[in-house]
């Protein structure tokens, strides 16, 4: 597993595709965003988890369980 530090408004990103933005911290809790093509699902662990133990195939991110892609991130069109 790689462990990054990150602060408020910075990115890590996974291939050329997928962007992982930190919008805040506020305790133990930190919002991200993420930037995907609609193809790759992007869901929390525990629904996923629910969904495979279901035996039925995810969705894609947009129709599953994120809102679309950077529309709630500052400065996005969307």
């Amino acid at each position: 597993m790689l462990v990054l530090t990150r602060k408020t408004n910075q990115s890590i990103m996974i291939g050329d595709e997928i962007e992982i933005s930190i919008l805040s911290v506020a305790g133990d809790k930190v919002r991200i965003g993420i930037a995907a093509p609609r193809d790759v699902g992007v869901f929390r662990k525990e629904v996923y988890a629910s969904i495979d133990a279901d035996g039925t195939a995810p969705a894609p991110a947009a129709e599953a369980d994120a809102p679309e892609a950077g529309a709630d991130q500052p400065g996005a069109a969307g």
